[in-house]
């Protein structure tokens, strides 16, 4: 298992969902993947994505101008 971090700050929504996606499909099920952006709409964007594609949120956090996510890759 592979810990990757994708920054997606600075980029408006569809981008970072894009940006994710683009990067999931680089890596193994399994691996892990933090993604960092300052657009507050990836809070619902990225686990509603990962949802429909089988990835499995593992962490959010929110900074005081940065969201984080975690996701996990699935099958």
């Amino acid at each position: 298992m592979s810990r990757q971090v994708l920054d997606a700050k600075r980029l408006l929504c569809p981008l970072p969902v894009i940006r994710t996606q683009d990067k999931v499909k680089q890596l193994l099920v399994g691996d892990q993947l933090q993604v960092i952006c300052t657009d507050p709409g990836v809070m619902q964007d990225i686990p509603a994505w990962c949802r429909i594609n089988g990835h499995k949120v593992v962490k959010t956090h929110t900074d005081e101008y940065e969201y984080i996510i975690t996701l996990e890759v699935g099958e």
